[in-house]
């Protein structure tokens, strides 16, 4: 059976099997029946692959690490737990953000905390942006219920979803930053996750309890481990049902000119010989 993941990936990278090869140093006939056959490499050149690729073993090879081995791995790719979120020291979150060169991933309702606590994050995440990082904000819809019923599940109302827009407000200023892409998104979350390149805060979600007061996980990717990548295909899976937030939104019979904060909002009723059925 084709790998089909290994072939993308190479692709990806702007590699050909010929050039896995010779990086590698393999026969090119080795490296097609890998792709084509579905052969599985020895260990020593799946990690080559996986890093010449920038993927994990476990997503290129899912059948090629024991079930033991896989839990071992997983138990070495969790750095720290700390019982809330308070209790990750700033200069781990400086780190991170500092640090992070490929990739910012965030995954929230809000998250204010983010920008208000740490007032470096929006020059940062502009700068990482044009130096070629890719920086993905991804937050709840103010509108939508599943932020209305967080807001109630925390105690505190409305505010859940004020929170979103003051947030909002912080990355208006990167809104026209070319790497910088700001989705809102309709999800029941259960888990906040903040990805800097291979290391990862999950901010656990707690019935009855705010995210600040819920444990976080200090994730750091490892080849052959299925733990942050499990993360890492959660927020892919809520990305692809999110939306720009600060594009206009199609809705049955009406088109909704949106500009954050969402109080300001613009309905232009459609003649009835167009509306969408």
């Amino acid at each position: 059976m084709p790998n089909d993941r290994l072939r993308d990936a190479i692709r990806r990278a702007g590699l050909t099997p010929a050039a896995v090869a010779e990086r590698v140093g393999v026969d090119p006939k080795t490296v097609e029946r890998w792709i084509t056959r579905g052969r599985i490499p020895y260990p020593k050149h799946r990690y080559a692959i996986a890093a010449l690729v920038n993927e994990s073993e476990s997503y290129l090879w899912p059948d090629a690490v024991p079930a033991k081995r896989a839990e071992r791995i997983a138990e070495s790719e969790c750095v720290r737990v700390y019982p809330h979120r308070a209790a990750v020291p700033d200069d781990l979150w400086r780190r991170l953000i500092n640090d992070a060169k490929e990739r910012v991933s965030v995954l929230a309702y809000a998250g204010l905390f983010l920008p208000e606590q740490h007032p470096q994050l929006i020059p940062a995440l502009r700068e990482k942006a044009q130096n070629g990082a890719r920086v993905e904000i991804l937050l709840g819809d103010p509108e939508s219920p599943e932020v209305a019923r967080r807001g109630a599940e925390e105690g505190i109302g409305d505010s859940m979803a004020g929170k979103v827009r003051n947030v909002l407000a912080f990355y208006q200023r990167l809104r026209d930053v070319p790497g910088v892409t700001i989705h809102v998104h309709r999800t029941t979350l259960y888990n906040s996750i903040y990805r800097f390149d291979d290391e990862m805060l999950v901010n656990t979600h707690v019935f009855g309890f705010p995210a600040a007061h819920a444990p976080v996980m200090h994730l750091r990717r490892i080849s052959g481990g299925d733990l942050f990548d499990t993360y890492a295909e959660s927020f892919e899976r809520v990305w692809s049902t999110s939306v720009p937030a600060w594009e206009p939104k199609m809705t049955v019979g009406v088109i909704n000119v949106t500009t954050w904060p969402a109080s300001n909002i613009t309905t232009i009723q459609q003649p009835q010989s167009r509306t969408v059925s």
